[in-house]
C-alpha cells in the first residue's frame, strides 16, 4: 500500500473513532455535570490534574519510545526493535513507581496545603486523588503498546476498541445514577475500571507484533539513549504541563473549583474540535519519521508543509462556527454552565490553532533526535506562561488573563522554533513563514470577517448554527484552496479529484 493511501485509510479509521467518542463524550459530560454538580466536577478535574503534573516524566519518555520504535521499524531492524520495546516497557515501569512516590509525597502536600477544596469534600477528593494515581500507573505502562500500534500505522484497532470504550462509559453513567456511595468517588472508580479494561484489550492485540514479546533487556547503551532522549524532551514536557495543569492550579488558587469546572468544560469542547485535525496528523506522524530514517528529506519537508496546511484548515473549519455560536452550543449541550466558559472557549481555540502549525515541525525535531536545544529555548519560552499568568492574577487579572499569557508565550515560541530547526534541516525560514503562517493567518482573517457578516444577518438558534457550520466549511475550503496552499498541493488535489471522477465513470 502506498504511503498516501495508508495515510488516507488510517485517517478514515481515526475519524470514525473520533466521531464515536466525541458524540458519546459530549453526552456523558452533560450528564456527569448534572449528577456531580459544578463544584464536584471542578474538584475531579483539578485533583486529577495534580497527578497529571507528575506524568511529565512519562510524557517525555513516551515521545522517546514512539520515536525509537517508529525509527527502527522504518529501518526494518526487527531485532533491535524488540530490544527497544522491552527496554521501553521496563523504563515505563520504573517511571510508574517514581510517579507513585512523588504523588504520595509532593502531590499530597500540594493537595492539602495549596488546593482550595470545601472542607466537607476533602475526604472524597483524597480518594479521587488515589484512584486517579492508580489509573495513571496503568496508563504509563501502556505507552509502549500504543506506540507500537501507531508505528505499524494500524489505526483500525483504535476505532474498534473505541466502540467498547464508549459502551463502558455509557454504563458508567447508568451506574452513577444508581450509586449507593459518594458519586464523586464512585465515578473515579468506574473510570479506572474502564481504563484498565481498554488497556488489556490493546495489550492482547499487540501480541501479533513480534517485537511486543517482552524479554529482559540488558542493553545498557539503549537505556542510556532512550533516557537521554527523554531527558532532552523533559523541558518540552514541563512547558506543556505549565500551560496545562499549572495554569489550572493557578485558577484554583485564585478563583476556586467553579472556575476549574468552566475550564474543564471549555477543554472538553476543545478536545472534540482538535480531534478533526489531530486524527489526520496521528496518521501522518509515522510517515514523517520514516522518511527521515530513509534520508528522504525533501519528501519529508513536503509532507510537513502539506500536513501543516491540511491540519490547520480542518481545525479552522470546525473552530469558527463554534466560536461564533459558542453560547448556543453551550446552552444546547449543558443548559446552564459556569461563568467564563464562553470566553475560555475562544482563547483556548486560538491557542490550539497556533499549536496546529507547530505540531508537524515538532515531529521533525523528534525524527532527527536533536531535541535538546529546541526544548531548552522553545520550552523555556512556553514555561514563561506560568509566571506571566501568576503576575496577571496577582495584579487583579480576570481568569481569562491566564489564557492570554498562554497565547503570548505560544506565539513567541513559534518563531523561536522555526529558527532552531534551521540548524538541523536545510529549509528557507522566510519561505516557510510566508507559505505557512501568512497563508493560514490570511485565510483565517478573511473567513472570520465573512462569517461575522453572515452571523449578523441570521437569528439566534438552530438555523443559524447549521448555516454557520456549512458556511464555515465552504468558505474556508474555497479560501484555503485558492490562497491558503501552494500550487504543488493544489495540483495534487486536482489529480486526486480527477482520478476519483474517472473511476466512477
Amino acid at each position: 500500500m502506498s504511503d498516501n493511501k495508508r495515510i488516507a485509510k488510517n485517517t478514515v479509521f481515526l475519524y470514525f473513532r473520533m466521531l464515536l467518542i466525541m458524540g458519546v463524550s459530549l453526552y456523558i459530560s452533560r450528564v456527569i455535570l448534572s449528577i456531580l454538580g459544578v463544584e464536584d466536577f471542578g474538584i475531579y478535574n483539578v485533583v486529577g490534574g495534580i497527578v497529571v503534573i507528575f506524568t511529565t516524566l512519562c510524557g517525555s519518555l513516551g515521545s522517546a519510545t514512539s520515536r525509537y520504535i517508529t525509527f527502527e521499524l522504518g529501518r526494518k531492524d526487527y531485532e533491535k526493535l524488540n530490544r527497544v520495546f522491552s527496554a521501553a516497557f521496563m523504563a515505563h515501569c520504573a517511571i510508574a513507581l517514581l510517579i507513585v512516590i512523588l504523588c504520595e509525597t509532593v502531590g499530597l502536600w500540594l493537595f492539602y496545603k495549596k488546593m482550595i477544596i470545601p472542607a466537607d469534600r476533602i475526604e472524597a477528593a483524597f480518594w479521587v486523588f488515589q484512584i486517579s494515581l492508580l489509573t495513571t500507573v496503568f496508563s504509563v505502562t501502556q505507552v509502549p503498546y500504543n506506540a507500537c500500534i501507531i508505528a505499524h500505522e494500524n489505526m483500525k484497532i483504535y476505532a474498534y476498541v473505541s466502540i467498547v470504550e464508549v459502551l463502558l462509559k455509557l454504563a458508567v453513567v447508568y451506574a452513577l445514577l444508581i450509586s449507593p456511595i459518594d458519586k464523586l468517588v464512585f465515578y473515579s472508580i468506574l473510570l479506572c475500571v474502564v481504563q484498565v479494561s481498554v488497556m488489556f484489550i490493546y495489550r492482547f492485540y499487540c501480541r501479533q507484533y513480534p517485537e511486543s514479546k517482552l524479554r529482559f533487556c540488558k542493553d545498557r547503551s539503549l537505556f542510556i539513549d532512550i533516557f537521554s532522549y527523554a531527558g532532552s524532551d523533559m523541558i518540552g514536557s514541563v512547558s506543556v504541563l505549565a500551560q496545562g495543569q499549572g495554569l489550572n492550579i493557578l485558577l484554583n488558587m485564585f478563583y476556586g473549583p467553579v472556575v476549574n469546572a468552566a475550564r474543564a468544560i471549555a477543554y472538553q469542547l476543545q478536545s472534540a474540535v482538535t480531534q478533526f485535525s489531530g486524527n489526520f496528523f496521528t496518521a501522518v506522524r509515522p510517515q514523517i519519521i520514516k522518511l527521515y530514517a530513509e534520508c528522504k528529506l525533501e519528501e519529508m519537508m513536503r509532507l510537513v508543509y502539506n500536513s501543516s496546511w491540511i491540519s490547520y484548515y480542518m481545525l479552522l473549519m470546525v473552530s469558527l462556527p463554534l466560536c461564533f455560536e459558542r453560547n448556543f452550543v453551550l446552552s444546547l449541550w449543558l443548559g446552564e454552565y459556569p461563568d467564563h466558559t464562553s470566553s475560555f472557549i475562544i482563547l483556548i481555540i486560538i491557542l490550539c490553532l497556533i499549536q496546529a502549525l507547530k505540531t508537524p515541525r515538532t515531529t521533525v525535531y523528534h525524527a532527527t533526535g536533536h531535541i535538546l536545544r529546541s526544548n531548552i529555548f522553545v520550552g523555556g519560552v512556553l514555561c514563561m506562561a506560568f509566571p506571566l499568568a501568576y503576575l496577571f492574577l496577582k495584579l487583579g487579572g480576570s481568569p481569562e488573563s491566564v489564557f492570554w499569557a498562554a497565547n503570548i508565550s505560544m506565539i513567541v515560541s513559534e518563531f523561536v522554533s522555526m529558527f532552531i530547526l534551521r540548524r538541523y534541516i536545510k529549509y528557507s525560514i522566510l519561505n516557510y513563514f510566508i507559505n505557512i503562517h501568512c497563508r493560514c493567518f490570511g485565510v483565517s482573517m478573511a473567513a472570520t470577517v465573512i462569517l461575522y457578516y453572515i452571523q449578523q444577518q441570521l437569528e439566534f438558534g438552530w438555523c443559524r448554527l447549521i448555516l454557520m457550520s456549512l458556511a464555515s466549511v465552504i468558505i474556508t475550503g474555497i479560501l484555503a484552496y485558492m490562497f491558503g496552499i501552494d500550487s504543488t498541493l493544489r495540483n495534487g488535489l486536482n489529480r486526486l479529484v480527477r482520478s476519483k471522477i474517472i473511476r466512477r465513470k
